[in-house]
């Protein structure tokens, strides 16, 4: 850099007391829901795209990833549950961008949010869910169906029968996967 540049460089951690104009105040933790609400459903109407661009794609990947993130700065506005809806979408993403190693690494992560918040009925069964589809995205036939036995279980004890038809939905969907044996 030039020396006549030299007067632009400064550390931006040290602010000294002064303010430089662009300092972005902290979102509040119901921002950071509506944020992660948001993007939550951006990102299901963005799934459901037929024809995405990679360009696509990779947006998608990000505003999971953003959405999962916020969740985690909502405080007592989000929660154990949202934490781990975040995996598991983030999860499906990598799945159906035939990701399979993320999309396990995600699928993991939601149960593991399950298992330690305690965190059963639907949310349960759309972990044992992820996990069965990105086994089966990353080649591994005999996990798929081992955690398909596992979301069939999870899913008959469900509470709510429309929760419930959500998850055989997608359960039924894993099934038709050609590793599986599905056209």
């Amino acid at each position: 850099m030039s020396d006549d540049h030299d007067h632009h460089q400064h550390n931006h951690d040290d602010h000294g007391g002064h303010d430089h104009g662009h300092e972005v105040p902290p979102l509040t933790a119901e921002q950071h829901r509506g944020e992660g609400v948001s993007l939550f459903n951006h990102v299901w109407e963005m799934l459901e795209m037929p024809d995405r661009t990679p360009a696509l794609d990779d947006q998608m990947v990000h505003a999971a990833h953003a959405s999962r993130w916020h969740w985690s700065h909502a405080g007592e506005a989000g929660g154990s549950q949202q934490l781990a809806v975040g995996e598991w979408q983030c999860a499906r993403v990598y799945a159906v961008l035939g990701r399979g190693a993320a999309a396990l690494h995600h699928a993991r992560a939601c149960l593991a949010v399950c298992e330690e918040a305690g965190l059963g009925d639907w949310v349960l069964a759309a972990a044992y869910e992820a996990l069965a589809r990105a086994s089966a995205v990353a080649g591994d036939a005999a996990g798929a169906r081992s955690w398909l036995t596992r979301a069939r279980d999870a899913t008959a004890r469900i509470a709510e029968q429309e929760d419930r038809e959500v998850i055989e939905a997608d359960l039924a969907s894993i099934t038709v996967m050609p590793i599986l044996g599905g056209s």
